[in-house]
């Protein structure tokens, strides 16, 4: 028998097995398995996974072209699974969350194709896939040793591939690269210096020596982007009708651009409005003061995550089960600052970690910093309510948790930011903030920045903001400072449909919180219905919506994939 027809006959069993045994719960799996391998590091802390132990970086052109080819059968394969009309709302639910994942998918090999367009996304698969292992606090086992090793090894090779793979260059993205390698070499001398005391020697003389080699990779790399400025394009637009394909079929969303951008500009006036209606009240009164230490921030970040959780509980918003961990503050270490450049800096742990607390890095307090870590300089609380408690961290807990296995999965879309991004404003309703009227107004401001997210958002997919325009724009009407403007900017114009999830996400909370009060009168309850919000903070709020009540009004057409790439 010849390889080929072994390999042949090998592929049709397994297919005529699939064939038998396939339901949703199978696909799911199969999935999710093999989205660890494929899905793109990004600098992004909500959607990190768990990646297996053999896993490897490969961006090769091979590699995308079957990569596509995947995706493929499991469209086909999710396609002959819709259920029947009497299936269950649970099980209706199900399939359209794992859909909807594959849409994402398609959408980010297809559509918004950073991997031909942005030379930035292979800084992401190269430092960004070591920057990941970096993040946990130590030890470094052995095994985590190793990790960092074989994917310094990587980087050379993953590099090569983005020269092959960058057809569709746009020259504001790689204006960004060139800008991010700036001074790559003194980032990686340090890198080799801080992080090498916590390896074994030998390990040590490998880590070094690879990241003179990784330092030489990334030189050459940037040099060669600047001879392709001339052939880069200037938009960055996915246009119309991919953005659609975003809104209805990864996002499940029931808008258009015009509603979003209604919906934003009333969002934007509330915030300004109670933003003044707060400084009114306060004036005269001195801005809080900045802690007189990372060491003073650490300590008063845990007394105030303790402190958080039985707000919650008291208050009865929030279930919080005493076996889920504790978010907590650290110093940044001087081995992640070299790095820190490409991405948030925390670990909010994964569903094999559930044990261990979650961390997020600060920075020392003083005035200039940028505009989130200064808000945390004066009052932790501001982000712990958003990013620890009761925002992402306790609710993909949550979610890591849940019975349903589909569910588990972090699921990308307005859910997890817009709870995120409503838990700051119940917690500021609640009275938490009472003691602190500073923060108050700082709330106030982070709500008047996520509306102005998705003006910039949607304008940048439609082409109606340049990249520059967007970060001018943000820095001004928040107000905030340049550099974390461009930051925000330049995300935005690389994931399109991401900055509105914050904005969206809340409203449809509130539109579900308001219906469920409407529907049950006398019998509702704040905190059962939150403790339903937060285990289910996975699912895209249509969906939780027709699980609920049998609703499907928010539940969007489905799109073909747009004819050509933008």
């Amino acid at each position: 028998m010849t390889g080929y027809l072994r390999i042949a006959l090998l592929l049709g069993l397994f297919w005529a097995v699939t064939a038998q045994a396939d339901d949703v719960q199978t696909l799911d799996r199969d999935y999710w398995a093999w989205r660890a391998q494929e899905q793109p590091f990004t600098s992004d802390d909500i959607p990190r996974l768990e990646r297996p132990s053999h896993f490897r970086v490969d961006w090769s052109a091979t590699t995308v072209e079957r990569y596509r080819d995947t995706v493929t059968a499991f469209e086909t394969r999710w396609k002959s699974l819709e259920p029947k009309p009497q299936a269950s709302l649970a099980d209706q639910v199900d399939y359209r969350l794992i859909g909807s994942a594959i849409a994402r998918a398609r959408f980010e090999l297809d559509v918004s194709r950073l991997w031909a367009r942005h030379p930035g996304f292979y800084i992401d698969q190269s430092l960004g896939s070591v920057y990941e292992v970096l993040l946990p606090p130590p030890p470094f086992t052995a095994e985590r040793q190793a990790t960092v090793l074989d994917r310094l090894e990587a980087i050379p090779k993953t590099l090569a591939d983005a020269r092959q793979n960058l057809t569709d260059l746009r020259a504001p993205f790689l204006g960004l690269a060139v800008s991010d390698l700036s001074g790559i070499d003194t980032k990686l001398d340090r890198l080799a210096q801080t992080l090498g005391p916590q390896f074994t020697p030998d390990n040590q003389r490998r880590l070094s020596s690879l990241l003179k080699r990784t330092a030489v990779a990334l030189n050459e790399y940037r040099n060669w982007l600047e001879t392709q400025r001339v052939k880069a394009r200037s938009d960055t637009a996915i246009g119309p009708a991919a953005y659609a394909y975003f809104l209805h079929n990864v996002a499940l969303l029931p808008y258009d651009p015009p509603s979003l951008l209604t919906l934003a500009r009333a969002e934007w006036s509330r915030a300004v409005t109670f933003e003044g209606i707060e400084e009114n009240r306060l004036r005269g009164t001195p801005q809080a003061s900045i802690f007189s230490s990372s060491a003073a921030q650490v300590a008063a970040e845990h007394e105030q995550e303790l402190n958080i959780r039985h707000f919650l509980t008291t208050h009865h918003l929030l279930t919080i089960p005493e076996d889920v961990a504790h978010y907590t503050n650290q110093l940044l270490p001087d081995y992640l600052e070299p790095l820190a450049f490409l991405g948030v800096s925390d670990d909010l742990t994964g569903p094999s970690r559930l044990h261990e607390n979650a961390v997020s890095y600060i920075r020392s307090p003083r005035p200039d910093l940028p505009y989130f870590y200064l808000s945390t300089a004066r009052d932790p609380r501001s982000i712990v309510v958003h990013e620890g408690v009761p925002g992402h961290y306790f609710q993909l807990v949550l979610g890591w948790r849940h019975p349903d296995p589909i569910r588990r999965h972090f699921y990308d879309s307005a859910a997890n930011e817009g709870i995120g991004f409503y838990a700051e404003e119940m917690m500021l309703q609640a009275g938490l903030f009472d003691d602190q009227p500073r923060t108050r107004s700082t709330i106030y401001s982070f709500a008047r920045l996520r509306a102005l997210r998705v003006e910039v958002d949607v304008k940048l997919a439609l082409g109606e903001f340049t990249l520059t325009q967007a970060a001018d724009y943000l820095a001004r009407t928040v107000p905030m400072d340049p550099a974390t403007a461009m930051e925000e900017a330049a995300s935005f114009a690389a994931t399109p449909g991401q900055a509105i999830s914050y904005q969206i996400g809340k409203t449809q909370i509130l539109a579900l919180l308001a219906d469920a009060r409407r529907r049950e009168g006398d019998q509702f309850s704040l905190q059962r219905f939150q403790d339903h919000l937060w285990r289910e903070g996975n699912v895209p709020f249509a969906l939780t919506r027709l699980e609920m009540w049998g609703d499907r009004s928010e539940l969007p057409e489905l799109l073909p994939l747009p004819a050509e790439a933008p």
